[in-house]
């Protein structure tokens, strides 16, 4: 666990990144979803989310990749390398990052992969990442299309590394990185040796937009192509045979109910009191 240095109880504006190392080699895991504002799908046999054709960058590891830029100009140089696991070696997300000035990216893409939960995830994305030992690993809080906020840890767990969750604020120093990591009540501030894996929440940097420039030059940054055999990973601790959750069933959420309507006849009171009592909130 990371020492927390203090707490803080309040949330001011402060800068969102400083930095004072130089040469960071930065490591961002980015997922890439089907595109939210298309037709999505469950596969009836699995009702896992269809994840054919085009993928995009998830949005909220745009976040991810904007911090890491942000953190190796600050540095004076560096690299950042974008880490993805998809299916059909679907790259359309990652080109999107690497536009927007990431140095390289790693796909590991294999059909045993399909069905894979969170852990399984973890473990690919850590075998990945030991390939290159960066100084950082920066990740999205959660993804939009899963929602399990339960990779990062994981991936920090396997690792061996010490992990900063809900980051508003980062800054790098000789060795390693203090965050301030926002809480219901205000911000903690945390200070951890490098190399450590760092969340970050959404609306803590504003993401840049790639630029033709951007657009062009990623077309010939290196993007490397794994399998689980590159990675040295048992295949039995991955996809939906390693799984350790499985979903059985799928149902429409319950139609929402018009509420009811009071007209005030001079008893209007009386009746809204009574309502409070009969749904136990009085």
């Amino acid at each position: 666990m990371c020492p927390k240095l203090s707490f803080l109880p309040r949330v001011g504006q402060v800068p969102c990144i400083s930095g004072t190392i130089r040469d960071m080699n930065v490591a961002v895991c980015v997922k890439q979803i089907p595109d939210p504002a298309g037709e999505l799908s469950l596969d009836p046999s699995t009702h896992n989310l269809v994840r054919e054709g085009k993928l995009v960058l998830d949005d909220s590891d745009s976040y991810g990749v904007e911090m890491a830029l942000q953190l190796v100009e600050s540095a004076g140089g560096g690299d950042v390398t974008l880490v993805s696991m998809a299916p059909n070696g679907e790259t359309s997300g990652l080109r999107t990052a690497l536009a927007m000035g990431a140095t390289a990216a790693v796909l590991i893409s294999d059909a045993a992969l399909a069905g894979s939960d969170a852990l399984g995830t973890a473990r690919v994305l850590a075998a990945a990442i030991r390939r290159f030992q960066p100084d950082l690993v920066l990740a999205a809080t959660e993804s939009t299309d899963g929602y399990t906020g339960t990779t990062p840890v994981q991936l920090a767990e396997l690792l061996g590394w010490p992990s900063v969750t809900f980051a508003k604020h980062v800054e790098l120093g000789e060795g390693l990185v203090k965050v301030r990591r926002q809480t219901e009540a205000g911000y903690d501030e945390v200070e951890c040796p490098l190399p450590a894996v760092v969340t970050v929440t959404a609306g803590v940097v504003e993401p840049r937009y790639p630029s033709f420039k951007g657009i062009m030059a990623a077309r010939s940054k290196p993007l490397d192509e794994l399998t689980i055999a590159d990675l040295g990973i048992d295949p039995s601790q991955l996809g939906a045979a390693g799984a350790r959750q499985e979903v059985v069933s799928v149902e429409d959420a319950a139609a929402r109910q018009s509420g009811e309507i009071v007209v005030d006849e001079g008893d209007a009171h009386e009746r809204v009191v009574a309502f409070l009592e009969r749904i136990k909130v009085l």
